[in-house]
């Protein structure tokens, strides 16, 4: 068993900054496409704190540069599913916390109703917790954290219970708009149920979770803030760009449709489309019956470590972002953040928490969602006026690096991971 970072071999408690051994759990550790994941985690363990990565699955597009963490990761679902319900079951009589999070599964299986799909998914998760449980008493985890409220959490919350520590939970988009499966429960046996916008929390009040169970904490951007500032001015041609998975909701199908409507301007504008997904074909299809092949230029899958010089190459950046055909949106794109602290000008929609990071008119302009008209009288705008794009990026940085920045919320996590430090050492 590996050595409490907290004792010495006497057994005393030495000068560490926090007495705590924090567990991570998410989809995919380390993700190209939730660089914030590991990001936070690897701000927390510069705070001194020991953190214990897990990942539900193998990343499908792994995070360049993130080797060493990788080989951390533990996966969850590294074998076959058969395999790994055997080895949960071995597991199960030797976890103090089983009978309370047996009492729990099912509770949750009969609300759900014992028959459904979902009901049975449960005691699979049940059974992926309990190997997880057995890991988290190992290493001496003394509180488990876990990013995304739909899967990794109906693991994370039985193998907590098992385990005998207390867990939170982050919840972003996707995870509580579609998949929003249990979270009145998932919330009252949380420590504290995070969310990354004021919109999310009235949103998860209305679904019936207790309004003392929740905080808002943002996914803090870590860009350094660019300098010097870049300078703006009237030209003939502009380079816009948007960033993200090519899917539905990100409404990329509306920024090539708006730069087709400003093709008879004074000005030419360029489009760089960074990012890959189902769509891309389609969106490939739309750009070339629209004639804007010389116009549109698809990037790919770009690496984190990339994207802050392409955003330099930017006269704007624009987000679409729209609810897709089941529902689904996204909170507030860290990508947004990232676009506001290199001051680039950003647009994007009226939709769930955008407007808390882009302001309308003050730190960003923002578009009807779903309104391509309405984005492209936005973009317009915004490249015909340096005064506005100065004035609107000066605000941006300071907005992101205030309520925004990696270190406000990592001050403001730690205080929920680590505050009760003391009465969780000795459990």
């Amino acid at each position: 068993m590996p050595e409490n970072p907290c004792s010495d071999t006497s057994g005393a408690v030495t000068q560490t900054p926090y007495c705590a051994t924090i567990a991570y759990l998410a989809p995919e550790i380390p993700a190209l496409s939730a660089t914030f994941v590991y990001e936070e985690m690897l701000g927390i363990e510069r705070r001194g704190i020991t953190v214990v990565p897990f990942s539900v699955h193998r990343p499908r597009h792994a995070a360049e540069g993130q080797e060493a963490l990788a080989g951390r990761v533990r996966h969850l679902y590294a074998r076959s599913k058969p395999l790994l319900a055997l080895m949960g079951l071995a597991h199960l009589p030797f976890l103090r916390g089983t009978p309370r999070a047996l009492g729990w599964l099912l509770g949750d299986m009969r609300e759900c109703g014992l028959l459904q799909p979902d009901s049975w998914k449960l005691a699979f998760q049940f059974l992926a917790g309990a190997r997880l449980a057995d890991q988290l008493v190992e290493q001496r985890c003394t509180h488990l954290h876990i990013h995304f409220a739909h899967v990794p959490t109906q693991i994370g919350m039985y193998a907590a219970a098992m385990a005998g520590i207390p867990f939170t939970v982050m919840a972003h988009a996707n995870d509580i708009f579609e998949r929003g499966l249990l979270l009145p429960r998932k919330a009252a046996r949380a420590a504290k149920l995070l969310t990354i916008s004021e919109y999310n929390r009235a949103y998860l009040e209305g679904l019936g979770v207790a309004a003392d169970k929740l905080a808002v904490m943002r996914c803090g951007v870590s860009f350094s803030i660019r300098e010097p500032a870049p300078s703006f001015q009237r030209r003939l041609s502009y380079r816009i760009g948007t960033l993200g998975r090519l899917v539905e909701k990100k409404g990329v199908d509306d920024l090539i449709r708006a730069v087709g409507q400003l093709r008879d301007r004074s000005y030419r504008i360029e489009l760089s489309i960074a990012g890959d997904g189902p769509l891309r074909q389609e969106l490939e299809g739309l750009v070339g019956r629209l004639g804007l092949g010389e116009r549109v230029r698809f990037e790919g899958n770009m690496p984190h470590a990339r994207v802050r010089e392409w955003m330099h190459g930017l006269d704007a950046f624009v987000l679409a972002c729209k609810p897709d055909a089941n529902g689904d949106m996204d909170g507030i794109p860290v990508v947004l953040m990232e676009a506001m602290s290199q001051r680039v000008p950003v647009i994007s929609t009226h939709l769930s928490g955008i407007p808390e990071l882009v302001i309308d008119g003050e730190t960003g302009l923002l578009a009807a969602a779903n309104t391509p008209a309405d984005l492209a009288a936005q973009i317009d705008r915004l490249l015909d006026a340096p005064e506005l794009q100065h004035r609107l990026t000066e605000r941006a940085e300071a907005h992101v690096r205030a309520e925004f920045g990696s270190k406000v919320n990592l001050d403001r996590l730690v205080q929920h991971l680590v505050g009760g430090h003391d009465k969780l050492i000795g459990r």
